[in-house]
Order: C-alpha cells, then structure tokens, then sequence
C-alpha cells in the first residue's frame, strides 16, 4: 500500500495534478464527491477527510454523524474529460468513524465485508455487467414526451448519428481510466445504447461501473444530449437493464465449470444460482430499487418477470450462457433481473451472499424452464412452479422486511435505511394523480 501512496503522490507532481476527488456513494448509489489539494493528498492517506456523514443519505444517524473519507490509492486516475486545464484525478473511499473502524453504512464496506466472507470460503467473486441506458435530445419532455436522439433499433449502424460518436467518446474515456470496454452497440429503444464492461474482481467492478455512469454523464453534457440510467423511461419501450454475467474462482480454478456436466455447470454453480432464485424476490428492493424498476420487469422487452433459470433462455431470471468449449475460464451465469439504476456495491453484495447461501445450505436447483416464460398461460405457469418476481417497490419492500440473509449482509442500519427510504419513495408515488388517470377517467367518471 505504501508504494501504491508513493505512486500517487508521484504522479500528481509529474503529471501537475491540480485537483483530488474524493469518491463514494451513500446508500442509494448517488456518487458524492469533495475536492482537496495535492498537497492535502498525503494527509488524506493517513489521517482521513473528515464530514458530517448525517448530511448524506442513509450514511449515519444524526448523534454520530462523524466519518472520515480515506482514499483507496489503487483506484487513483486522472479524470480525461477535465483535459489540460486544471488537470484533476479521483480516488475511491473507505468510509470510517474518527476511532477507525469501517462506517457500517458505507456501501463500499458492505461489499467488501460479503467478498471477504467469499475468501474465506475459498472464493473471489468476479463479474461483468452489459450496462444499458439512453440517450435524449434533451431531459425536458417536449409536446411528445422525450425525444431520443434516434430511432434505430438493436445492432443498428447509424452513419453519421449521435450514438456512434457517443459509445466512441465514452469507450476511449473508459479506457483513459483503465476501465475496458467488450462491446459497444445501439440497443433495441430508440436511444438506447449498451457498453459492456470487461470482467473484474466485484470490487473494482463496482467502482467501474460509478466511474461508467459518470463518464456516459459528462460525454452527454460534452455533445449536447442527455443521458439516463433510469430503468423504464419510454413506455411500450425496451428498459434498461444491467444483466450481470458472474462467476467464483478457486485460486486460478473457475468453480461453475466442470467438464462433462450438464452445460458444463459444476455443482457450486447449481446450487450458487439455486441461491440466487430461493432469495430473488428479498433482494429485489435492491437490486430494482426505484418505482419505475418494476415498469421494466413487467413491460416485456426480454426483461425477466418470473423467478427461473435457463441455459440461453432469456426469458428466464437467470441465464447460464453458452459454453465455449475449451475455455473452462469463461464458464459463467447471467443474471438478468438487476436493472442499471441498482447501487452496484449492495446489488452485488447481496447477489453474492444469496449465491454463497446456496452453496453453504446446500440448495437443489430447480427445473431449467425450457420454454419461453414469458409465452405461457398463468395456469401453465404455476403448474410449472415459477414463481412471479415482485409486482411493485411495496411488493418487493414486504419480501425484504422478512429477509434474515439481506439483513446479515447489508447491516442493521442499512437495511433499515433502505427499507424507509423506499417506504417513503413508493408512499409519494402512490399519493400521485397521473395523465393516464385523467386521460382515462377524467371525462367518464
């Protein structure tokens, strides 16, 4: 670690770094952010940047609001879209209490609590999500609603369109800050675009994807257009969601892959995602955690709405991809359900605890669904025994109230905070009049 600060403080002299962003989010996912000199950098190493954790979401309670920010010097770059002027870098926090122990709200403590208890069972826990989201011309609804910057459709090349030049501009960002890019493409919505990010370590994915989301927000800002995560902002259009490919390692061993099973699936990797299903309803207040999360698991679109798995169904919850044969490495699962606007530190944390629950308990998976989910009567369904994901917010807050395993991982205050804070989110949507409500009764009632 000590070489890791030598680095930065290098750095900052060589490259003439003005400015040191200090990162982390509160527990809704919302990236905050203070500024310090360099010359404050070193003290920040050893001491901390103290605040009033009370002001931020879900962080502390009032009587013990403070927290000190130390900057974890292997996440330190330079910012690319600051360019020359004033050049400014970012390190990503460990948030701690003036007696130095980790802050039991910091999202970034509560995954880093759930990998170690991976390690300890002899796992590190790697991801790659495929991160969708929009683009519109502009965040203010015209006469028509929002108007996306195009009207092309999956894989669709655009010549000469904003899309192009966008994915370019931000992939090249991504990789100015050591983030790399797999693929880039035009989604199936108006506007829509996808960047998937390559795999890493759950922790350092989750500080990519906070990185991603504010790249994909200054280059939007840069060219003039906006740009959301949010998960259903068209109706009658495809959602965005962050399908999540995952996979646990043993040393340089993949433990989903073992040859000549059923699709190549070790018996860790069955009973990860049996894991995955028995728990998906008490994470899903985390995982969609927003009112209009639930527009997109029940608006079609390829989005999953029953609790099942499949290999390459995806109408299923979770998808066990094709194997590429000769590559025991690339042996993975996908969850599809988690959408784009989900805390990356607690989605993760909690997707790991309930795969790990499967594998400590011993979970049977269930039946693969075979068939299409999405195409099969509600009798057929139930005889099948898939189970619907949750209807709402206040659906998926009932089925987190009860959950023992969100409550051991997330932390007594966490999860307390989470509750409320969506208790309160879905109280005032539910007290709202909408224009489909006067559009629709006004004139006959």
């Amino acid at each position: 670690m000590d070489k890791q600060r030598d680095f930065v403080l290098r750095t900052i002299e060589e490259r003439g770094v003005k400015f040191v962003r200090l990162w982390f989010t509160d527990v809704v996912g919302t990236l905050k952010s203070v500024a310090i000199a360099p010359a404050e950098v070193e003290g920040a190493f050893s001491e901390g940047i103290g605040f009033d954790g009370s002001a931020i979401e879900g962080l502390t309670r009032t009587y013990e609001s403070d927290l000190l920010a130390h900057p974890d010097p292997t996440t330190f770059q330079t910012l690319p879209w600051r360019g020359e002027v004033d050049p400014t870098a970012r390190m990503f926090c460990d948030l701690t209490t003036p007696d130095g122990q980790p802050a039991v709200a910091d999202p970034r403590n509560v995954l880093k609590r759930t990998l170690a208890k991976a390690a300890d069972a002899g796992f590190t826990f790697y991801t790659h999500p495929e991160i969708e989201f929009y683009l519109f011309k502009s965040s203010t609804p015209g006469p028509d609603g929002l108007e996306p910057v195009d009207h092309a459709g999956y894989f669709d090349n655009v010549p000469g369109g904003t899309a192009h030049d966008f994915r370019r501009r931000s992939v090249r960002m991504l990789e100015d800050l050591g983030i790399s890019v797999e693929y880039s493409h035009h989604e199936g919505g108006p506007g829509q675009n996808e960047i998937d990010l390559r795999y890493a370590d759950g922790l350092t994915m989750a500080d990519n994807i906070m990185t991603f989301r504010t790249v994909v927000k200054e280059v939007a800002i840069e060219q003039g257009v906006h740009a959301t995560f949010m998960p259903k902002p068209l109706a009658g259009q495809p959602g965005s969601g962050m399908h999540t490919h995952m996979s646990l390692f043993e040393g340089d061993v993949n433990a989903f892959y073992e040859e000549g099973a059923q699709y190549q699936l070790s018996q860790t990797g069955r009973r990860f995602i049996a894991g995955l299903l028995r728990h998906a309803n008490e994470i899903a207040a985390v995982t969609n955690q927003f009112v209009n999360s639930y527009k997109r698991l029940w608006g079609g679109d390829e989005a999953p709405s029953y609790v099942t798995w499949g290999h390459n169904n995806r109408s299923a919850l979770v998808r066990v991809p094709l194997y590429k044969p000769g590559k025991s490495q690339s042996a993975r699962i996908e969850h599809r359900g988690v959408d784009s606007a989900a805390n990356p530190y607690l989605a993760y944390a909690l997707m790991l605890a309930a795969g790990l629950k499967g594998i400590e308990e011993g979970y049977e998976l269930p039946a693969e669904a075979e068939d299409n989910v999405w195409a099969l009567t509600p009798g057929e369904r139930r005889a099948l025994g898939y189970q619907p994901l949750p209807a709402s917010l206040d659906d998926a807050i009932e089925h987190m109230e009860e959950s023992e395993l969100v409550a051991e991982t997330l932390g007594e205050q966490v999860f307390s905070y989470v509750l409320s804070n969506k208790r309160r989110e879905f109280e005032q949507y539910r007290a709202q009049v909408t224009q489909f409500e006067l559009s629709h009764s006004l004139d006959i009632i």
